[in-house]
């Protein structure tokens, strides 16, 4: 399956490297050029472009929640070396879930995960199968960042005895970095980096090295956010959005001490999966972000000071986006969960 999608960058040839997927979450590439693929059901999938895929044995043990189960897959920098991929998903606690972090090794013959680990999990003391968060980044010195929902329960976004509504910071092996913000801070979990956030399932960082998030906002409100260490990002006391209900959030868009985002939309275009393209196979979209849309079906492109939305890349491929991320093929990628597809758009004649 392919189609020609017009861009701002030209036309572009969209063509499905994988088919028939069952709730794709993540992806990332391999420095073979094998492709690992999550499904939210429990499955990773290894994929090799032209050729297909394969289902590898012994996979995480996730706990399907709600929109929980087997999430985002991190590869890390020297996986050539290690052979370690991380991976988020829901894990059991008591009578609720939390999102975890599990690290595996793919095995020398490339058929199944070993060697399993669970390096963290957040604190437990959520119920229900909403907002998991989890997008899992790789930053410039090796240390981790994990993005957690609020779960579903807006208060608790802004109690830092919980790791609701966090970006966390990590060791690989799940420690605590001795430099995070709140090493010391009494009642604080000491992972946290940055709080207030609602449901962010995007993350990425830039040629700067600076994080970014993206993040689900209610009925409007879905945001961008510049990540700073120690910082507030507001929810649920400030939002651009409203309740399902239509009731107002909180105390209205801004507060003293509270980060106002970069940029967001409203209405809300469910945000999910964010690229930072690196000039790649086209260079004018070098430094611009690409976020999935799961309500809207297109894939956003954002550039600017300040940071807007500024075109909208559409087809019959870009069904609910899941993921996006640039190849090192310098091509666009996305996960497509309305066609169950993994597919790659690259420059027409390149």
């Amino acid at each position: 399956m392919s189609e020609t999608i017009q861009t701002s960058g030209g036309a572009m040839q969209v063509s499905a490297m994988v088919t028939g997927l069952d709730t794709p979450w993540a992806f990332g590439f391999l420095p073979d050029g094998k492709i690992v693929l999550t499904e939210r059901e429990g499955q990773v999938l290894l994929v090799t472009p032209g050729e297909g895929a394969v289902t590898l044995r012994t996979p995480p043990d996730v706990f399907p929640d709600g929109q929980g189960g087997l999430l985002d897959v991190m590869v890390p920098r020297d996986f050539a070396q290690t052979r370690e991929l991380y991976f988020t998903h829901s894990k059991r606690q008591g009578r609720g879930s939390g999102t975890a972090v599990t690290r595996a090794m793919v095995s020398a013959d490339g058929t199944a995960l070993t060697n399993h680990e669970t390096v963290f999990e957040i604190a437990p003391g959520s119920n229900g199968g909403r907002h998991f968060g989890s997008r899992i980044v790789e930053a410039p010195d090796g240390t981790l960042f994990i993005t957690i929902g609020d779960r579903g329960d807006d208060a608790t976004a802004q109690d830092r005895s919980l790791h609701n509504g966090s970006v966390l910071r990590i060791t690989r092996d799940g420690e605590v970095p001795s430099d995070n913000p709140f090493v010391s801070t009494q009642g604080v979990q000491p992972e946290i980096w940055s709080y207030g956030h609602r449901n962010p399932q995007g993350a990425a960082f830039d040629a700067q090295g600076q994080l970014w998030i993206i993040e689900h906002g209610a009925r409007g409100g879905d945001e961008v956010n510049r990540i700073e260490k120690a910082a507030n990002y507001g929810w649920p006391v400030i939002s651009y959005g409203r309740h399902y209900s239509g009731r107002s959030i909180g105390e209205g868009t801004t507060k003293d001490g509270m980060q106002q985002p970069t940029a967001y939309w409203d209405p809300s275009i469910a945000p999910s999966g964010m690229a930072i393209f690196n000039g790649g196979s086209v260079g004018a979209w070098a430094g611009d972000m690409f976020v999935g849309s799961l309500k809207f079906d297109y894939i956003a492109r954002l550039e600017g000071s300040p940071l807007r939305e500024v075109e909208q890349i559409r087809g019959d491929s870009t069904q609910r986006v899941r993921d996006v991320r640039q190849g090192p093929d310098g091509d666009l990628w996305f996960l497509s969960v309305g066609n169950g597809a993994l597919y790659r758009m690259s420059a027409v004649g390149s």
